[in-house]
């Protein structure tokens, strides 16, 4: 099988009419969010179980364990050393990035350095933290059974050679006007796929 390549940006093929009615629904829904934030003196106080709950349902694509009141337990400062415990860091590490995220966007738009920055808060400390964190993966991985072969795999990521380029055209995209923000294409490496929601997020902190 060989690495996936890209659609090239921008996509001609979108069915505009149906996107836009989803959009229009999506914009009435934040609308009507960001009225209630307006009516609540401390947006913060809703805001963080929102955020936790993102995190923990974020960190499940990494195959993490670990439930919101874990997490609680854990700021709570009630967490024990287990099984979960490492699983309730990286849950933590996404939820310290998403933070990050939030107050970059109000000075600056995404980029793939600060990408990266956030890869590497999301390693820091857990599984995988000795694997070049806030880096681009540098060899060709795939995806299938255990210990099948590239031909025998159900999917393989882009060239690594080519990725850096693949995801410079996606920010170039997104600096456009015109664009149709959709971070959904499967490009990185195991563990940067939370990059990839989180980058999801970020669009639509940056008004995507």
């Amino acid at each position: 099988m060989k690495p996936y390549v890209p659609d090239q940006l921008p996509i001609t093929e979108l069915d505009y009419q149906r996107l836009f009615a989803l959009v229009a629904d999506a914009s009435a829904e934040l609308a009507r969010y960001d009225g209630l934030l307006l009516g609540i003196p401390s947006p913060a106080v809703m805001l963080s179980p929102l955020t936790t709950r993102e995190a923990v349902l974020s960190s499940k694509i990494e195959g993490t364990q670990a439930t919101v009141d874990d997490v609680l337990e854990y700021d709570a400062g009630l967490a024990k050393e287990g099984e979960n415990y490492k699983d309730i860091q990286e849950i933590a590490n996404y939820r310290s990035a998403l933070y990050q995220a939030r107050d970059y966007l109000q000075d600056y738009p995404i980029r793939l350095g600060f990408i990266l920055q956030l890869h590497k808060i999301l390693m820091s400390s857990v599984r995988g933290e000795n694997k070049e964190p806030g880096e681009f993966r540098r060899t060709q991985n795939w995806i299938g059974t255990a210990g099948c072969s590239i031909e025998q795999a159900s999917f393989v990521p882009p060239d690594p050679l080519r990725l850096p380029d693949y995801l410079q055209a996606l920010i170039g995209y997104m600096d456009r006007e015109d664009s149709m923000c959709c971070c959904k294409q499967p490009w990185y490496t195991p563990n940067l796929n939370c990059c990839i929601r989180l980058t999801t997020v970020m669009a639509v902190l940056a008004g995507f």
